[in-house]
């Protein structure tokens, strides 16, 4: 690692780790930043995953030997292990409830991290988390990483719908979900933050790189933040 890996006629895809780790993350984040700042001729989107960054390019104007020699020219440039993140991130506090029939499955994550409830809910709430990835649905932040402890198994079964701006937890990571969707992550929490916006110039809420804190609210207060598409939260760069 790194590996530089041809991902179909016109993708090319940077893989920093097998799996997740914090630098890993960090490079796949700080990496994407510094080609988006480059401004490659031929290179038309970039985006990145949990440890990789993906970069889709027109092979009419652009090799694949041709970017495959300039990733490994920027790949040996520095350490991306231990990059700065990317500049533009925002700290985020975030309204939730955690537990009550808004959180049902608090309990029993909580036993599987070998907490009681009220323990649970303060590592949670005091976990200052970062947006990994974007993905699996528009604007769906995966945030990590949390304390050892959490990291607990999927459920076997699926839950059938968990509801939008739901907050659930699995392998030491949280998913803040978009929409309404089947999950196997266990459903301890909710926000009222509207992460997908269609119809605004900037759709998604959140973006890789960004911090994020929940902080404890009551059901009722949560109830009337629904009017307010950001549910209440408040954003400050993080510097």
């Amino acid at each position: 690692m790194p590996q530089i890996v041809p991902a179909g006629v016109n993708g090319m895809l940077v893989r920093f780790a097998d799996k997740l780790s914090e630098p890993a993350n960090r490079a796949a984040l700080a990496f994407r930043a510094a080609v988006e700042t480059l401004g490659w001729d031929g290179v038309e989107e970039t985006s990145s995953t949990l440890v990789s960054t993906f970069l889709r390019f027109d092979p009419l104007h652009l090799s694949h030997d041709g970017l495959r020699g300039a990733l490994a020219t920027l790949l040996k440039s520095r350490d991306w292990y231990a990059a700065d993140l990317p500049e533009g991130r925002r700290f985020w506090r975030i309204p939730a409830v955690f537990g009550t029939d808004l959180g049902p499955q608090l309990r029993q994550a909580a036993e599987a991290a070998g907490m009681t409830e009220a323990a649970a809910i303060k590592s949670l709430s005091q976990a200052r988390v970062r947006v990994q990835t974007i993905g699996f649905a528009p604007g769906q932040p995966y945030l990590g990483e949390l304390p050892e402890a959490w990291n607990i198994s999927r459920q076997t079964t699926l839950t059938p719908r968990i509801p939008e701006g739901a907050i659930a937890v699995a392998i030491r990571q949280l998913v803040l979900f978009s929409r309404p969707t089947p999950t196997g992550w266990q459903h301890v929490g909710q926000t009222a933050m509207q992460l997908f916006r269609p119809e605004t110039e900037k759709p998604f809420l959140l973006r890789p790189g960004d911090e994020v804190q929940f902080t404890e609210t009551d059901p009722d207060t949560l109830d009337q933040m629904r009017s307010d598409p950001q549910g209440g939260a408040t954003s400050e760069p993080v510097t």
